[in-house]
């Protein structure tokens, strides 16, 4: 009788484990594809980059110089995926049913990566024509449309910022799928 109790003490600790490992799983890594975390990230990018594309927009002149017209293009495609993708996790957190298919978290995975690679490109490139416009005299920049630039340079840093967090949590959660 000693024997079955350790045995049956021993299958409930190995269960107790097993429900842990399946909760953890269930719920995913914070801030990855299907969790509330995930949905904050998503509309952080979806805000910070639709307030650089604003602040860009706003000085018409943006298309004299390919740096800016390179960060709204990539702003142009930040925008609508991360809108998906928030939309996709707020339905998986109101279903409570995260996406955990391979191929779907590779896809996201890869196209976190590389918009974020873009976006970091934009922001560089646009920060640094702006401090050469600072820089230089004032007549090839007037310093309302120089701030403004500057400010659109801020938002894509910050957008970067959190596309790269999306990015790192879902490759974590990629192996474990």
């Amino acid at each position: 009788m000693c024997l079955d109790d350790e045995f049956s003490g021993g299958m409930r600790a190995v269960q107790s484990a097993e429900n842990f490992q399946n909760k953890m799983a269930m719920e995913g890594v914070p801030g990855s594809l299907g969790t509330s975390v995930g949905f904050s990230l998503r509309i952080g990018q979806t805000l910070f980059s639709s307030a650089s594309l604003l602040f860009m927009s706003l000085g018409v002149e943006f298309y004299s110089y390919s740096a800016f017209c390179y960060l709204v293009t990539t702003m142009g495609l930040v925008i609508p995926w991360s809108c998906t993708l928030a939309v996709l996790d707020g339905y998986s957190v109101v279903v409570k049913c995260p996406v955990r298919q391979p191929g779907i978290l590779f896809i996201i995975a890869a196209g976190d990566w590389v918009l974020s690679v873009l976006t970091l490109a934009a922001a560089c490139s646009t920060a640094s024509v702006v401090d050469l416009l600072f820089q230089t005299s004032s007549s090839f920049c007037t310093p309302k449309c120089c701030s403004r630039y500057q400010l659109s340079a801020a938002m894509a840093f910050l957008t970067w910022f959190l596309s790269l967090a999306s990015a790192l949590l879902n490759l974590w959660l990629l192996p474990s799928s």
